[in-house]
């Protein structure tokens, strides 16, 4: 099974990336090749998890920030990670600042990606990072930020690991994490 994921699924989204970057793919087909991904994941995930297959990378945990219902970057960077192997726990949009702190200590990701599109929710991702701090749980996990009015400069700020201007640098970034 894990080869219909690697050798065809994995490689059709992630060539949809790549066309995507080089200007040759649009944003409405990067989008509905995420989409067909995820449904197709969605029929193989639950007999994966019943043969106890895996060959993840990493545990992602991710999710749109508080007074945010935006997630078509983030679920465009969950697709992203899915096809390059990491094992990704989607909270969905609007998330609590408490839930993605309290989320980290349950189910120890090795990365947190937090995703805010409006300038007025995008603090909650430094907030969220006090909490983890507070709650002595920052170094457990890397924090890489995105969404439309993000930057490296807002993530260095709030004290994030990185930051993904799209779905494909969110998936190289997630590997530089990973590796050092």
């Amino acid at each position: 099974m894990l080869i219909v994921i690697e050798a065809g699924f994995s490689v059709g989204v992630r060539a949809a990336g790549k066309l995507w970057e080089e200007g040759e793919y649009f944003l409405p087909e990067l989008a509905f090749s995420a989409e067909a991904m995820k449904s197709a994941m969605a029929v193989l995930q639950p007999a994966l998890l019943a043969q106890g297959v895996s060959n993840s990378k990493g545990r992602v945990l991710i999710g749109t920030v508080q007074g945010d219902i935006h997630d078509i970057g983030k679920s465009l960077v969950t697709t992203m990670l899915l096809a390059n192997n990491y094992e990704v726990i989607d909270l969905g949009a609007n998330v609590s600042h408490d839930t993605f702190v309290a989320e980290v200590k349950a189910r120890k990701p090795q990365i947190l990606g937090m995703s805010a599109l409006l300038t007025t929710t995008m603090s909650g991702q430094g907030e969220v990072i006090r909490l983890l701090v507070e709650h002595g749980l920052r170094d457990s996990v890397k924090v890489i930020v995105g969404g439309a009015p993000t930057t490296s400069g807002w993530a260095t700020e709030i004290g994030a690991d990185g930051h993904g201007e799209n779905a494909v640098a969110a998936v190289a970034l997630a590997n530089r994490l990973l590796e050092d």
